[in-house]
Formats: C-alpha cells, sequence, structure tokens
C-alpha cells in the first residue's frame, strides 16, 4: 500500500529507477508493518477488540487471568469490574448483568436482589462469571436470587414447528410450572 503511494508521490523517472524503486518497495514494507501494529494496538484499546492486552488489564482490575476462558467470557469480566465500580442501585447491577449476556436483565430489590434473565432462555453460559461479578460488588449481608427463563410445553404449543424444536437444545426447556 506504501510503495505505491511513495512512487507515485515523484517523478515517473524517479520511481522507474531501479535504485529508488528499491528503496520505496523496502520502506512501503516497513510502513505497511508499522501501520498494522499500530492498528493491533488501537485494537487493544478498545476492550471488545482487545486480545492479547486482556491480561493486563485483568491484572490491573485483580482479576484472575484463565486463559482457558474464550476471549468474549474475560472481555465481560473485565466490562463488569469496570462498571462494578459507583453507586450500588438496581442500575449499577443491570449494567453489569448485561456486559455478559446481552439480554434484557430485570433487577429489584426487596431486601433480596433479584436478578431476572428476560431474554436469555436457560442458563446463560457464562452463569458463573455473572455471578462471581455480582458476588464482588455487593455488601455481604445481601441475598441474591437469580430467575432463568425457560420455554414450556404450553409456550410451544402451536407456535414452534416441528424443525424449530428438533433444533432447540433441551437445556432451553423447563416442565411443570412457569420459573418466575
Amino acid at each position: 500500500m506504501y510503495t505505491n503511494k511513495l512512487k507515485n508521490s515523484v517523478p515517473d523517472f524517479i520511481s522507474e529507477n531501479n535504485s529508488f524503486n528499491g528503496i520505496y518497495t523496502s520502506q512501503g514494507q516497513e510502513l505497511d508493518s508499522m501501520e498494522a501494529d499500530l492498528q493491533d494496538i488501537e485494537a487493544q484499546l478498545n476492550i471488545d477488540t482487545a486480545t492479547w492486552a486482556l491480561n493486563i488489564y485483568e491484572k490491573e482490575l485483580n482479576i484472575p487471568t484463565d486463559i482457558t476462558k474464550s476471549l468474549e467470557d474475560r472481555r465481560s469480566l473485565v466490562k463488569s469490574r469496570w462498571r462494578g465500580n459507583g453507586k450500588l442501585n438496581a442500575a449499577l447491577f443491570k449494567s453489569v448483568c448485561d456486559s455478559f449476556t446481552n439480554g434484557d436483565v430485570e433487577v429489584t430489590f426487596d431486601g433480596t436482589i433479584h436478578i431476572r434473565f428476560k431474554s436469555v432462555l436457560g442458563t446463560p453460559p457464562n452463569m458463573g462469571d455473572v455471578k462471581y461479578a455480582l458476588e464482588q460488588m455487593k455488601p455481604a449481608y445481601l441475598l441474591l436470587e437469580y430467575s432463568l427463563a425457560f420455554l414450556l410445553l404450553g409456550d410451544i404449543n402451536g407456535t414452534m414447528t416441528l424443525g424449530q424444536l428438533q433444533q432447540t437444545k433441551l437445556d432451553k426447556f423447563a416442565g411443570g410450572v412457569r420459573i418466575v
């Protein structure tokens, strides 16, 4: 990319000269490499695109680095720790939950903190991380109660085709009564 820009910035008799052509080619490759490095560093500044810098964020926020977790799960933990600072209220708990689930979460308080996942069916894939983050930010004397959404047989009667049912994992279903 930069090789052509360098060659196009000078008259043809210079850019076609073998000596200058070699210089522009090598300098263009170096500039391309520097551009790629700068883009990579810029990506590390955004938690949603960070890869190798995640362990720096985790160290700064006192989060144990677990390289067995996916990058998305590690990013969610970092986001939740950042969001977990501030006045303790329902909006703060919702913000932390949203960093994990990208779904609709309802938070209420009546002496116990109630977390209700409304749009994610079954148990969210990183529920352990959600629980860990919320436990870290709440006072020890408050209890947390989680409500998860499942499909009931009555919910699918006449609304889902056999093909859709076959594609739905069993952990999305509950039998008996609606879990609230």
